[in-house]
């Protein structure tokens, strides 16, 4: 049932990836009952895409707020749907560039209550790269990612990924203009903080989205316009 209704609403199907995921124990205890996950992902846009050259650049800045525009109003539309077909869901809104309350506990950590990558990768439908970003195995890093939680049990066997698939490939540490990865792999055992120093990352874009853009957010793409997986994935 859930996954039909997901099949119904992510359409054309080509430009979408979802799954389920256990987030049992993986989760705060506020979500309370909400331990299984949806993870939903939409291509972006290989053209926008290509144009990160050594920097952010204003198409993709406006690329990311309107997919999380859509992605915000696709979850909104799934959690209705599932609702009337019985289910108990609440949908999570898309990350943003830039934190919108920007907590002392965020500022201190760069975490957020959940992880969308973390759901993605329990739901299996991809891995976290050597910047830390997601990858899915669909559209290599060229994604951006909603969740919703739902109470009841997926009526489906899980698959998460739990290690890279990166191998020896360097090329997202070699061109991150931050010097923010030291090239270690994630596995679900391998903290953020080991492989990637996200404050640097997030430094760093704030100055180059002043200094390209001029725009007071934290952003540059160029790992995801790197990365050969992306490359390689046609739509």
């Amino acid at each position: 049932m859930i996954t039909q209704v997901l099949e119904d609403i992510l359409q054309p199907s080509d430009h979408y990836i979802f799954g389920l995921a256990d987030l049992r124990g993986l989760i705060d205890q506020k979500f309370g009952e909400y331990t299984f996950g949806i993870s939903i992902g939409k291509r972006l846009d290989d053209e926008i895409i290509n144009g990160i050259v050594d920097g952010p650049t204003m198409a993709y800045y406006n690329h990311c707020q309107d997919m999380n525009k859509e992605l915000a109003s696709i979850a909104g539309a799934i959690r209705m749907a599932l609702q009337n077909a019985g289910f108990d869901a609440i949908a999570i809104a898309p990350s943003l560039s830039k934190d919108a309350n920007d907590s002392e506990h965020y500022l201190s950590t760069l975490t957020v209550e959940l992880s969308h990558k973390m759901v993605a990768t329990r739901a299996g439908l991809g891995w976290i790269g050597k910047t830390d970003l997601f990858v899915s195995k669909a559209f290599g890093p060229r994604v951006r990612l909603v969740s919703l939680l739902i109470k009841d049990t997926p009526d489906t066997a899980f698959h998460p990924v739990e290690r890279s698939r990166c191998g020896s490939c360097t090329i997202c540490v070699e061109k991150c203009p931050a010097h923010a990865a030291n090239g270690l792999l994630w596995d679900i055992h391998t903290d953020r903080d080991m492989f990637f120093d996200a404050h640097k990352c997030r430094d760093l874009c704030g100055t180059l989205a002043k200094q390209r853009l001029n725009i007071d957010q934290r952003i540059c793409g160029l790992c995801i316009a790197v990365c050969p997986i992306g490359m390689k994935c046609k739509p």
